[in-house]
Formats: C-alpha cells, structure tokens, sequence
C-alpha cells in the first residue's frame, strides 16, 4: 500500500470479548424500498421531542420539514417522501407517548423545491448544516450532531475520530456506506479539517474488514493531505471497539470522563454515515429522511442492506426481505448486544435504527446463582464490577451504586454475555443508572 503508515492503536482497551463476525450481508450492494405509507415519530433523538408543523391533508415532498423544536437540545424532522399528510396520532412507545406523522406516498419522491445547497466557510456554518439537515447519532441514544459540533471556543480541538469500527454482529450498513461512497466520505473529512482548523484526522476501522480498509486507506493518502495529518488506524477486532469512549482511548490514548463530550478531551467523533449524510446536505441540501439498514438475523430468508424512506414499518420492510422462517421468535432493532427487541407490529424505521435482525427462537436460558468468577468485570471495557452491582441492587442499596460508578457503564451487553450464570448484569445496569439519575 506505498510508503503510507497504518497506524496502530495508541492504547488498547484492558478487556471487552470476541464476537463471532457474522457479516453476512457485507457483500451485498444496497437496494432501495418504497413504501406506500410511513408513520414518522417526532422524537427520534436525545432531549426534546418535536412538535408537528403541517396540518392533515396538506401535501409535502421529500425534505419539507414536518417537526420541530425551540428547545437547544433538539433535531428537526423531515418527509421521507412525497405524498399527502393523512393523520397526525399519538402513541406508546416504550412508556413515553410519541406524535407520529403519517405521509401516504405518491410513489414518486418528489424532492421540495426549496432544498439547496449549504456553503460551509465557518464552524457555525457547520454547526447550522448540521441542525438543518436534522443529523443525529445514527446507531444509538439520537444525540444531536449540531451540538457536538458546537462546542465552545475553550476547547481546543485538535483530532477528528472517524469511527468506522461497526463491531457488533451482522450489521453492514457503516461497511456498505465505506464500500459504496467514498467520495462523499473523503469530501467532508478534508472540508471539516480544512474549516474546523482541525490538526489530526484518525479513521478508525477494526482489522476483520480488509476491503473497507483498502476503500479508507485512499481517502488518508489523497492529494488533499499535504501535511501527511489524514491516518487510518487498523483496530483490534474486539467488542465493543467502536463505541465512542473506547475509540478516542485507542485514536488518541485519552480517557473521557463520564458526563464529558469527546470535545472536552480535544476530540470530535463521527461516524463515518454521519458524514456522508452531512455532506449530502451541504452540497445537495437533502436533509437525514431515508436509512441504509442491514436486514439480518437467523430467521430471515433474503437478507439485504436496504435503503428505506425514515418512518417505513419494519414489517414491511421484513416482508421486502422474503419474510421469516417458520421459527422466527424475535425482532431487534440494531445489533445483538446493544438493539432492543420489539414486539409492537407498528414499530417504525427511524433516524437511530441501523439493523433488524430477526432470530430464529431457542430455549431460555437457565439462569443460575453468580459463582464469583469476575468474568464480567474482566469483561468490562469501563473496568466495572456488574456483580457487585447486582448485589447493590438486590439489596436497594442506591449509594453504592455511586461508589462502583455505574453512570460509566456504556450498556454495551458484554457482562451479560460472558456471565456462566447467565445474570442479566446488563439489565442490572441500566437499572441502576436510572436510580442514580432519579436520586439526583
């Protein structure tokens, strides 16, 4: 690969496990689903949910913007067709009532005549852009990119962490992103180093991925790299790699605090779709309205990584993919370890899903008294003792909660997953972080 150096990770993570790879898909070129309705939810992100801005009946295109917000913590929402709102609803979803929009679509993806493209010549450019185009994590908690990008001036940014690790099983939809849009990518990195006034660029891909690393490699020796500051960072292959604390300790060797943003270490991280999402907005002006997800699992017959209008109903979407085996037993939206399992049929593709894996049924585990063998603390990235946590828990006992330092638990599943006792240490975990934040 000529005289450019693949650099090694600065720092490598004291634990995490070994997943099987399980990228089945990785292969497969993206298709393209339209369905004749989506039900768009106004809350697809941490912080305030939106509030509806067009009214039944009126007719909307791809980009027109349907939902927002005042509240600093907060992402617009857009059409991700073109078609005609026909009702406005509210629901349950996971204890919360959500709004949701419905768009019957009129096949034919008409883009709003007002989109256009964004010039970026400054950070509040970026930061507008960034708002404007309704960008949020796009495989996790939703936490607005415009926020992230605005930090403030004290912080002395000096590394752009590009986060292509894309660790946990199945998913394929960062790969494909890396596989089949390089030039997007490659863009906007240089565009945010050249107007943040950014030092370092590391993009971060786990070694199991050779021809994505081949894609990334020619984006760290473009021409555009003058000052030779652009460098690719073969990860170890290890749950949970891309996890945003973990890949700023192995970029750059610094520990972010809990509570802290990445800036506040001098560092901003992105993942490599956010990017290309981004960059889509300021040359195009198309706003965050559709997702490439990766349909996967045990059950499902024809898996694929499929581009779907934002909103589109995952049993539609499932049923785009052949349907499911006879003995599909469960739905999760994202990854193994982190996704959550749904049962509602209504459940619908938003701005933070990236997989739905369907899962062929099994027998429940036996769940048996802890041994004390310390697998999950060796297990733990964040160096954590979930047993001692459970233990807290069994018996109420919130203020040792704060003692074994449960708010740097990440939720990433590796506890449970290691346990020989099978403990759901990761369910114990979010229990008690959310008794930590009801206490204060």
């Amino acid at each position: 690969m000529g005289k450019e150096r693949i650099l090694s990770p600065i720092k490598k993570i004291r634990s995490g496990i070994s997943l099987p790879h399980l990228k089945g898909t990785a292969e497969l070129e993206t298709v393209f689903f339209n369905p004749e309705k989506v039900c768009i939810p106004l809350s697809q992100h941490i912080g305030a949910p939106c509030s509806p801005c067009v009214e039944v009946g009126q007719e909307v295109f791809v980009g027109t913007k349907i939902g927002d917000n005042d509240a600093p913590v907060c992402a617009p929402i857009h059409s991700s067709v073109s078609g005609k709102v026909t009702a406005i609803v509210s629901r349950n979803v996971d204890g919360k009532k959500t709004d949701f929009i419905e768009i019957e679509s009129d096949g034919k993806m008409e883009l709003d005549k007002e989109l256009k493209p964004f010039p970026i010549k400054t950070k509040e450019d970026f930061v507008k852009a960034a708002r404007l185009c309704g960008l949020v994590g796009l495989g996790g908690a939703g936490f607005p990119t415009h926020i992230k990008l605005n930090y403030p001036e004290t912080c002395e940014i000096d590394t752009l962490v590009v986060n292509a690790a894309e660790c946990e099983p199945y998913i394929t939809s960062d790969y494909r992103e890396a596989m089949e849009n390089p030039n997007d990518l490659v863009d906007c990195i240089y565009l945010l180093k050249d107007v943040l006034k950014i030092e370092k660029v590391v993009i971060g891909v786990e070694g199991n991925k050779p021809k994505a690393i081949k894609n990334l490699y020619a984006i760290a020796t473009d021409k555009r790299d003058f000052d030779d500051k652009v460098k690719l960072m073969k990860l170890p292959t290890k749950y949970p790699q891309g996890a945003e604390k973990v890949i700023i300790y192995s970029a750059t060797g610094r520990v972010l605090p809990a509570g802290k943003l990445p800036s506040d270490v001098g560092c901003i991280v992105m993942n490599i779709t956010s990017l290309c999402v981004l960059y889509r907005f300021i040359t195009k002006g198309i706003p965050l309205v559709s997702k490439r997800i990766t349909v996967e699992g045990t059950a499902v017959k024809e898996p694929k990584n499929v581009t779907v209008p934002i909103g589109t109903k995952v049993s539609e979407l499932i049923d785009f993919c052949g349907g499911v085996n006879d003995d599909a037993d469960k739905i999760i939206l994202g990854g193994p370890m982190m996704g959550n399992s749904i049962a509602d049929k209504e459940s619908v593709v938003e701005k933070r899903t990236n997989a739905v894996l369907v899962m062929k049924s099994k027998a429940p585990d036996t769940v048996t008294p802890c041994i004390r063998c310390g697998r999950c603390a060796e297990s733990c990235p964040m160096g954590l003792t979930p047993a001692k946590v459970e233990t807290a828990n069994r018996c109420s006992n919130v203020e040792d909660y704060l003692k074994l330092n449960v708010n740097l638990c990440m939720e990433c599943g590796s506890c449970s997953f290691v346990c020989p006792a099978k403990r759901p240490l990761t369910q114990v975990m979010r229990v008690a972080k959310a008794e930590v934040r009801r206490m204060k």
